[in-house]
């Protein structure tokens, strides 16, 4: 037999495909019978917005769980939300890799506290951690609190604390926590899209 070394390449390639395709267990008569169920068949749809950056992009989270009271329920799917007016079901990476960070060991799930001078964190109640920044912000603001500047004119302000807005909320959201910020007296408000 006569094999060019050009035919010899088709053998050897031929022969590998073949080989490697019978060793992954590819069978066409099997694969080709088989249905499987779609994934997200059973699965909870829950809308949301991208938590990484200012622009919002819409998310569609997929949960497993029977919804009985006390069983927490597992996102096992995230996807760009296509009928969202933003991001038309677009991701980025960041916002693209949210199952990851969802199922990350050192994610921050409960709120925690470190003392004064402490070099170790305590879990609190969100009870605790809300009465705590009421607290913190109430002692500040009596503290100072500018009913009126040098010139005795009116200005009702409180310069010592400020507010850091969520990007990602709708107008109204907005709208009701500036009218909370500004009714304390606070200046300082900016927004997490400048930063």
């Amino acid at each position: 037999m006569n094999v060019s070394r050009r035919k010899f390449f088709k053998l050897c390639a031929g022969g590998m495909a073949g080989t490697t395709a019978a060793m992954l267990g590819f069978a066409p008569q099997p694969a080709l019978a088989e249905v499987r169920d779609y994934k997200l068949l059973r699965a909870k749809e829950t809308r949301n917005t991208c938590t990484y950056c200012s622009v919002g992009c819409g998310l569609l989270m997929y949960s497993l769980g029977d919804g009985a009271k006390n069983a927490a329920s597992s996102i096992f799917h995230i996807e760009g939300d296509p009928d969202h007016p933003v991001s038309r079901g677009a991701l980025c990476p960041k916002g693209a890799g949210l199952l990851d960070y969802i199922h990350s060991e050192s994610r921050l799930r409960y709120p925690q506290y470190r003392a004064p001078g402490s070099d170790k964190w305590q879990r609190i109640s969100w009870q605790e951690a809300f009465e705590r920044i009421a607290r913190l912000m109430k002692t500040d603001r009596d503290a100072n609190f500018m009913e009126r500047n040098a010139a005795g004119v009116t200005v009702n302000r409180w310069l010592s604390t400020g507010m850091l807005c969520a990007s990602a909320a709708s107008n109204e959201t907005g709208m009701l926590t500036q009218k909370f910020v500004r009714s304390l007296g606070m200046l300082a408000v900016d927004n997490q899209a400048r930063v």
